[in-house]
């Protein structure tokens, strides 16, 4: 009998947070299982909600104050400490895509200008630990709006300035480091990515996830074009040694790897950093059911994304897993071989964009009671029965 649940998922993009994921699912559990022991784990990869969940599971605080937006109008914004002296900048809470007006996605022209202030405002409270997430970007310029905000000058053929935004670096000639914080000598970064994105290629940043901010076939091309260009001058002005076209984690938010790790920051795989302080293996396996979540299910989802790093983690100690996901794509069968049990969409029927979004809790709540209800009456078939349907027992033929 199910008594023990793991609830582990993400947010939803532009609709729900991850602890308001876990808390619509939940929810769902207790219409089936009234007095289920459900252990809420909000995972976070990175993007928008880790400045905060870090914060709330390891005692730090929040810092408020304010920044330049992806779409460069000042916004509030916020970054944590920790008590043991780490800051964490949160590059979705400043150059996210929910902060990204629909009208105004255009990634050629966001810009990371944000994510390199709040640096330099941990840097001011005398962080010298600083962790960066990836994830849930608005931005592909490659990070260089953060280097401009570090100090570094971005100079065309005649020496000018450029202006913030990836398609502008298609005129870069050259980068002026010399201004640069020196503090940042002193520091070490550290930014939790998804490896699997690189900059460039044709599993580069721009063709992956460019079409997702609102750039068109043209834009993704010159976007990439622009992309590998500034790959390029980093090596060369910055002297720096790691491959930043295809190295791993190199295209994180739209290319803030390489702007980063040109800077000298270690790009690590995103949950070896952030889960290991939510002590998620020990928790998964006590469970009798771990249920997990995410907007799209699909053949992007073994690559780096929640549920299959749940499923990857909850598979060792033999517990099994549901996912319930906003919609189901192609490739999305591929997350079986990873030790997802069953899989199911949340949506009742055809709805709109605006719709999902809005009642994206109260759907999510309902697809787990129908969830739970399904797995209760497998469990009430006789045993013969329950091999067929399982496939563990072939049907004896009929004479």
């Amino acid at each position: 009998m199910l008594t023990r649940f793991a609830i582990a998922p993400s947010g939803f993009k532009e609709s729900l947070s991850a602890s308001s994921v876990a808390e619509a699912i939940a929810a769902g559990v207790r219409r089936v299982v009234p007095h289920a022991e459900t252990d809420l784990i909000p995972l976070v990869d990175g993007g928008e909600g880790t400045a905060r969940a870090l914060a709330a599971a390891g005692g730090g605080r929040l810092v408020a104050l304010p920044a330049t937006g992806p779409v460069g109008q000042p916004i509030g914004t916020h970054f944590a400490l920790l008590p043991d002296g780490t800051a964490v900048v949160e590059m979705a809470a400043v150059a996210g895509l929910s902060l990204v007006p629909r009208d105004l996605r255009d990634p050629g022209a966001t810009t990371t200008y944000g994510v390199g202030e709040l640096i330099r405002a941990a840097l001011d409270t005398g962080a010298r630990r600083i962790l960066v997430g990836c994830g849930d970007s608005g931005t592909s310029d490659g990070g260089a709006g953060a280097l401009q905000a570090l100090g570094a000058r971005l100079l065309d053929v005649d020496g000018w300035e450029l202006p913030r935004g990836g398609r502008e670096l298609t005129r870069l000639s050259r980068i002026d480091p010399r201004g640069l914080d020196p503090r940042l000598a002193d520091t070490e970064i550290r930014v939790a990515c998804n490896p699997y994105n690189v900059l460039c290629g044709e599993r580069g940043v721009a063709r992956v996830f460019g079409p997702q901010k609102g750039a068109t076939p043209a834009q993704v091309e010159q976007l990439a074009a622009a992309l590998e260009h500034w790959a390029d001058r980093l090596t060369r002005d910055l002297r720096v040694r790691a491959d930043l076209f295809e190295g791993p984690g190199t295209g994180a938010s739209g290319g803030l790897g390489a702007g980063l790790a040109a800077l000298g920051a270690a790009l690590l795989p995103r949950f070896d950093v952030l889960l290991d302080r939510l002590d998620l293996d020990d928790r998964l396996a006590r469970a009798d059911l771990v249920i997990t979540a995410e907007g799209a299910l699909d053949h992007q989802t073994p690559r780096g994304k929640v549920p299959a790093e749940v499923a990857r983690r909850a598979k060792r100690s033999g517990r099994p897993v549901l996912v319930l996901a906003g919609t189901i794509g192609d490739g999305a069968h591929a997350v079986r071989s990873l030790g997802v049990d069953a899989y199911s969409s949340i949506l009742p029927a055809p709805v709109s964009l605006t719709e999902a979004l809005g009642r994206g809790g109260e759907f999510l709540t309902d697809a787990t009671e129908r969830a739970l209800r399904m797995i209760q009456l497998g469990a009430r078939l006789p045993a013969q029965t329950a091999a067929l349907v399982s496939g563990t027992q072939r049907p004896s033929s009929v004479r």
